[in-house]
């Protein structure tokens, strides 16, 4: 996390104290680096540039507009999964030409939508939704350019809530079901079947899982091509691993140059759709400890004012975070181990936990921390993906303040909610 860095004893992102924003817009809080988004947006551009490649920024990934924009500036495409996501693009100003539409259960309000605004390309998952994408493009005397999304079968050896391309896996389209389709494309008359679509899941912590689905659909593209079908664009998803704990992981360029090869010989044009290797590891979460408490067993618990409504993902993946005062005197390990936490001096073995009734709302269990005090501000890193977009209101509890840095300057770029917003929309009943 390159952007976010300790000098002396108090957390920076960029040039800015995070206790300076923190003391402007409170806590919970989520602050993300604008820098480190373009550096590794830029990253992925040059390791992939031997090709006609399109990188498109995974929506679902963090949707906040500011951020999307700032893609969109740089050139960036949009892989949406709803009507939702492709209006947020939209209005973020991406360009509806670079934009892909995924996702297995489209609505006919959202391929119409879709149509109406004629973006690039749709990621098929089934037959059915092939059939309605060709009816409803018919009625709108459109063309659609379909990507089928294959389900090669190949185990991404990450968790199993995020493996997508397995056979039992709700994702994607087998071969030979792929290859029925092909045959009779002349049947979908309003439809242009130009691409291919394969999504492994995520995080994808070796290159090997890309390069054996690789080798397969060149097999099926060489097919497609022996019937008069050509397959013009390859799209091979997201799933690039970043760091959760500090250890060094594979960058785009060990990626790409394995990938490469294969696209290569496939004389396909190359579309990306990279979320979490873009923000993950530039947004953290900030909390403010709100009580110390400690059981007659030795059990300490730090309860924070955030809570798994902000930051689902340890609660829904047992997802590791590095967390860490952002003030102390006690330095980040340059390392940290999810399965065994080292104390040190001037350290203690405490859970983390938010205010949600459930049991389930832990950060960390048995973690190594400075000892920490009520009114300390922690930092969750790696929290820039999947953070605030799979974030609610249970509870009824706000939804946290997001904000953007650049240099020296920071703006909120998403007010904090406040109750009234919680009612907003409901109604007393009237039957």
């Amino acid at each position: 996390m390159d952007a976010f860095e300790y000098r002396g004893k108090t957390l920076f992102c960029e040039d800015v104290k995070i206790e300076d924003i923190i003391g402007d817009v409170g806590t919970p809080t989520y602050i993300y680096s604008k820098n480190a988004i373009l550096a590794r947006y830029s990253e992925l551009k040059t390791a992939f540039s031997d090709v006609d490649t399109l990188i498109c920024f995974s929506v679902k990934s963090n949707s906040n507009l500011s951020i999307c924009r700032c893609l969109a500036q740089e050139g960036s495409g949009f892989d949406v999964v709803s009507g939702g996501e492709l209006f947020r693009a939209i209005n973020a100003g991406g360009s509806p030409s670079k934009i892909v539409f995924a996702g297995v259960g489209k609505t006919d309000k959202e391929i119409k939508y879709a149509l109406e605004n004629n973006v690039f390309m749709f990621n098929v998952e089934s037959i059915s939704e092939l059939e309605h994408i060709s009816r409803l493009a018919g009625g709108l005397d459109k063309r659609a350019h379909v990507a089928l999304r294959i389900n090669p079968d190949i185990d991404a050896k990450t968790h199993i809530k995020t493996t997508t391309g397995k056979k039992e896996n709700k994702f994607g389209i087998d071969f030979s079901t792929a290859e029925k389709i092909i045959r009779k494309s002349s049947k979908y008359s309003n439809v242009s079947l130009s691409g291919l679509h394969v999504h492994l899941g995520s995080p994808i912590y070796t290159v090997d899982p890309y390069v054996h689905a690789l080798k397969k659909v060149l097999v099926f593209i060489e097919r497609c091509r022996s019937t008069g079908v050509d397959i013009e664009y390859v799209n091979v998803g997201g799933g690039y691993c970043i760091s959760y704990t500090g250890e060094k992981v594979i960058r785009s360029e060990a990626y790409a140059i394995k990938m490469l090869p294969i696209i290569k010989e496939m004389q396909c044009k190359l579309i990306l759709e990279p979320g979490r290797y873009i923000m993950g590891n530039s947004g953290i979460l900030v909390t403010n400890v709100i009580y110390r408490k400690e059981t007659v067993h030795g059990k300490k618990f730090i309860i924070c004012d955030a809570a798994m409504n902000d930051l689902i993902r340890p609660a829904l993946y047992d997802a590791f975070h590095r967390i860490w005062p952002v003030n102390t005197n006690i330095k980040l390990p340059a390392v940290e181990n999810p399965k065994r936490s080292v104390i040190k001096k001037g350290m203690e073995l405490v859970d983390i936990v938010g205010p949600v009734c459930e049991s389930s709302d832990v950060f960390a269990f048995g973690r190594a921390l400075p000892k920490l005090k009520e009114g300390d501000l922690l930092a969750i890193f790696s929290a820039g993906a999947y953070g605030f977009t799979m974030s609610s209101s249970y509870n009824s509890r706000p939804r946290a303040c997001e904000v953007l840095v650049d240099g020296k300057k920071y703006c909120i770029i998403r007010k904090r909610e406040t109750y009234e917003d919680l009612i907003r929309g409901e109604e007393f009943t009237k039957c």
